[in-house]
């Protein structure tokens, strides 16, 4: 009885703490940290996109202007030698916004590049731990399973058991178990109780070899139901 007591303790413990509930656990914080990072991520992602737009929008705005006023003056339509100059002078102009315009534009694109590649490897790295938990989760699910099973068949083995047992009898040992963590019968093994792990005097044992084999006898020093075998050394 006390052995399958002692296993079905055993198998409750398993289930409520499977071995990989730490690392699932741990897997779980880190993906949140790293899917934090991502959301951060996607949000500039999203900003530096609408700037890239922007900002190819005004180079082509200004390469348009150019091309219409480098038209104006390829076609002659300009006689007056200031409005010429004027006309030479701003083309000018463009041509130095437009290169600045440019350099903005690339560098929007630079930091865009780099800034999806960060959020393209924090997204490999989510999908990774995603197919961890995955792993673990399957296993942990077929291990508390396996536990359930065991349980099972353990319980109807202590069902049988107790069929077996006087009322009095199971009463005390179950009051015991309650009292000393679980474990109200040990073996007597090797003049030593099992349950406090110490070895009785001479006299108790003498006492104790005295009983019938069907006497409930308990340790002088722990009182748990002491189990009598071959090896108990009286």
């Amino acid at each position: 009885m006390q052995e399958l007591d002692s296993r079905l303790d055993t198998l409750r413990h398993q289930a409520k703490n499977p071995p990989q509930a730490a690392e699932l656990r741990e897997l779980l914080a880190s993906r949140a940290a790293v899917d934090g990072q991502a959301r951060d991520l996607q949000v500039l992602v999203d900003d530096l996109t609408r700037e890239q737009r922007k900002a190819d929008a005004d180079v082509e705005h200004v390469r348009a202007r150019r091309v219409r006023d480098q038209q104006r003056l390829d076609s002659g339509a300009v006689g007056n030698p200031k409005d010429l100059e004027r006309l030479q002078h701003e083309l000018v102009s463009l041509d130095r916004r437009i290169s600045d315009l440019e350099d903005e534009e690339l560098d929007v694109m630079q930091r865009l590049e780099d800034t999806q590649r960060e959020l393209d490897a924090l997204r490999r790295q989510l999908t990774e731990t995603d197919e961890q938990v995955t792993a673990l989760s399957e296993a942990r699910d077929k291990r508390l399973a396996e536990i359930d099973e065991e349980a099972t068949r353990v319980g109807r083995d202590r069902s049988a058991a107790v069929a077996g047992m006087p009322a009095d009898l199971l009463a005390l040992y179950d009051r015991l178990r309650e009292q000393k963590g679980g474990v109200g019968a040990a073996l007597l093994r090797a003049r030593r109780c099992e349950g406090c792990s110490l070895e009785l005097n001479s006299g108790d044992l003498a006492v104790i070899a005295k009983q019938p084999s069907d006497e409930v006898v308990r340790c002088e020093e722990c009182s748990r139901i002491l189990v009598r075998t071959g090896e108990s050394g009286i």
